[in-house]
């Protein structure tokens, strides 16, 4: 939600509850008016699977799955995540489904337990894009 919030407002805002939103933003890139559709799903309602999630990912266009580099079990999911998206998206089609992986929380490297190179070998690994952000900064 953090860095949701960051892209829509560039406004940091440290806590939030565990909700469920869609957002919608128009943005200008390289000349084009671009709409995003945002289905911003915190963490612990990620951890479900069945038909709501499969919904979500039937809805989406591209992903961009989060964690936290304080936070082991949040970096351990994502193979899991990444698979299952991948077998519903790209099943139904030849197309390569865009997935980026991000690590957020780059500003607390004291408390970092997930390196920026398992992050990179990770994506590299699943063929996702990979970036490292501070939502806070």
């Amino acid at each position: 939600a953090a860095l949701t919030v960051r892209f829509l407002t560039r406004r940091f805002i440290g806590e939030y509850g565990d909700m469920e939103f869609i957002y919608s933003h128009n943005l200008t890139v390289d000349g084009r008016e671009i709409l995003f559709h945002i289905w911003d799903v915190p963490g612990s309602q990620q951890a479900e699977e069945g038909s709501s999630e499969e919904k979500r990912i039937q809805w989406a266009d591209s992903f961009v799955l989060v964690y936290s580099i304080c936070d082991r079990a949040s970096f351990n999911i994502l193979p899991l995540k990444i698979q299952f998206i991948k077998a519903a998206k790209e099943g139904q089609s030849q197309e390569k489904v865009p997935i980026v992986i991000v690590g957020n929380k780059r500003d607390l490297h004291h408390q970092r337990v997930v390196s920026s190179e398992e992050g990179r070998l990770l994506a590299l690994s699943l063929d996702c894009g990979f970036y490292e952000v501070s939502a806070a900064e």
